[in-house]
């Protein structure tokens, strides 16, 4: 239940593919705690108070809209109506093969259907807690470029909160495990939408010097406190935009073919039911009938079955690609897969046997933590607003645009590669001549460069989001700053002419994250640009 006896308090919001949970830090008893809201979280008592990621629009122009536990209660998930949205945060600042349908004379984004939903939540948390959100954190993928950050930092831009902030999903799950200062800790966070592999860990720093700001009411600490902070320490990540929500579509395809069930939001949905019951027992069944057609559907699968599906997926194989990702940039960073005291397993698929079998054979039984996979990034990354700071590296690779005249095309020139520490100790140095005769300024295109392995292709499939893998030679760009006016960074006086070394290029990375641009022009000695802000780095 939520304590009402506060004006203000600290929230945190792990927005998830399938589901969402919304935590709250207890003054009380210094803990995080989940919240329920009435018709947006699920009711049952046996169940965390999760709030089903499900949209359903009545009308767009309004913004009048159903979220949450509402949408299954009205039974608005079995109809196969346009009007009904899940899935929709893996469609969020990525590039879609497809469209969603024009309602009420108003174009739909999966931005703003993502919007939607969060902007419910708040509202109904704001009603129902009577308490302004002095404090709130928001969770993201590891593997989320940097557009659905800024995405998501700007839903709440014009809410009445004054500190937001972002920590990525296996991080916070350390933290709500509750891990002990120097454990080495696998995060294993596997939702309905990605799946995230991060190694952490946690320690205990002396007394900090330089202070921050922490909010208990009106009571304020400055910055001569002399406070402790936990540190968690990002050591390796890796990432796939890979989830329940791909499983339940393979089972709605197998049945498609072997019963020829048609694919809809109805047979979905009863193919998650069946995925959800084959966690705890070796056979299920699922049968729907509908009074007004007369149809009905009987659907049935077991553990081997379910798990050949799995197999002809290339399933395993592209969790074995993440974790040989994950345990080599740990060997790089000095630790060994012997080192790890704990493996914790967060979200919803993470109680799939077979995906617990395949954790099995990396690691010892022992040392696998499976209590608190619904809520331990809501309640962990409320610690980030408490008494936590994160010491984290990049986990994009960044890079310049240029001609490559081998293959006839633009490629990207890395610049910082992923897992660089920030701030960084030392500028990375770029020296370039002009490229065309005569040539009045320097234009550069910063871009963020996926992971090399986990690539993912999103599309439609009739009304279904699907992803796959894809050639990891095919590698994906995000641009940064392919816009009028900010590509150009500095303006040559006199004109540039090819032949020599013009301009050279300091790049550096602040405490924020900020990609910063000195610019030296060789030929004049002049300084064109110091310590230019580009752009926030993911």
């Amino acid at each position: 239940m939520v304590n009402n006896s506060n004006s203000t308090s600290s929230y945190a919001i792990d927005f998830g593919t399938s589901n969402t949970a919304i935590a709250r830090w207890n003054a009380v008893t210094q803990e995080g705690e989940l919240v329920r809201l009435p018709s947006l979280s699920q009711q049952f008592a046996s169940l965390p108070p999760l709030i089903p990621s499900l949209i359903y629009v009545k009308n767009a122009q309004k913004r009048e809209i159903i979220a949450g536990q509402a949408v299954r209660d009205r039974g608005l998930d079995f109809a196969n109506n346009p009007r009904f949205f899940r899935n929709f945060k893996r469609g969020i600042a990525t590039d879609i093969q497809g469209f969603l349908p024009e309602l009420d004379g108003q174009n739909l984004s999966f931005e703003r259907v993502g919007e939607w939903f969060l902007r419910e939540l708040i509202v109904n948390l704001q009603g129902e807690t009577k308490e302004n959100l002095e404090s709130l954190v928001l969770t993201v993928p590891v593997d989320s470029f940097e557009s659905y950050r800024n995405w998501l930092m700007g839903v709440c831009q014009s809410l009445a909160v004054e500190q937001i902030r972002i920590l990525d999903e296996p991080t916070a799950a350390a933290l709500g495990y509750g891990a002990v200062g120097g454990e080495l800790l696998l995060v294993v966070d596997f939702g309905g939408g990605t799946i995230d592999l991060s190694l952490v860990q946690l320690s205990t720093t002396a007394v900090q010097t330089r202070g921050y700001i922490l909010k208990w009411g009106q009571k304020m600490l400055g910055e001569n406190s002399a406070q402790k902070k936990n540190i968690a320490r990002v050591i390796a990540k890796a990432g796939a935009n890979l989830g329940g929500a791909d499983i339940d579509n393979w089972l709605v395809d197998y049945f498609a073919r072997t019963q020829e069930l048609p694919k809809s939001s109805l047979t979905t949905r009863l193919a998650e039911r069946l995925k959800i019951k084959l966690s705890e027992e070796k056979e299920a069944r699922e049968v729907y009938f509908n009074d007004e057609t007369l149809e009905t559907y009987e659907l049935g699968l077991d553990r081997p079955t379910f798990e050949r599906i799995l197999e002809q997926q290339g399933f395993f194989d592209r969790l074995d690609d993440l974790m040989t990702q994950v345990l080599q940039q740990a060997r790089r960073n000095g630790v060994e897969n012997t080192e790890i005291d704990s493996i914790l397993l967060v979200g919803g698929s993470v109680k799939i046997p077979a995906v617990q079998n395949w954790i099995k054979q990396y690691f010892d039984e022992a040392l696998i933590k499976n209590q608190r996979h619904f809520e331990a990034i809501a309640t962990g990354a409320l610690q980030v607003s408490q008494s936590v700071e994160i010491e984290d590296f990049l986990y994009h690779s960044y890079g310049i645009r240029y001609w490559n005249r081998k293959i006839g095309r633009h490629d990207w020139h890395p610049i910082i590669k992923t897992g660089q520490p920030y701030p960084t100790n030392r500028p990375v140095e770029l020296v370039l001549g002009a490229s065309t005769p005569n040539q009045s300024s320097l234009e550069l295109i910063i871009g963020e460069l996926a992971a090399e392995t986990g690539n993912t292709e999103v599309y439609f499939d009739g009304d279904r989001l699907i992803t796959h893998a894809v050639d990891a030679d095919n590698t994906q760009v995000q641009p940064l700053n392919d816009r009028e006016g900010a590509r150009t960074i500095a303006k040559l006086e006199p004109l540039g002419n090819p032949g020599s070394d013009r301009l050279k290029l300091l790049f550096n990375i602040d405490s924020q994250r900020y990609l910063r641009i000195t610019v030296e022009d060789l030929l004049t000695q002049q300084t064109l640009l110091n310590n230019y802000i580009v752009v926030q780095l993911n």
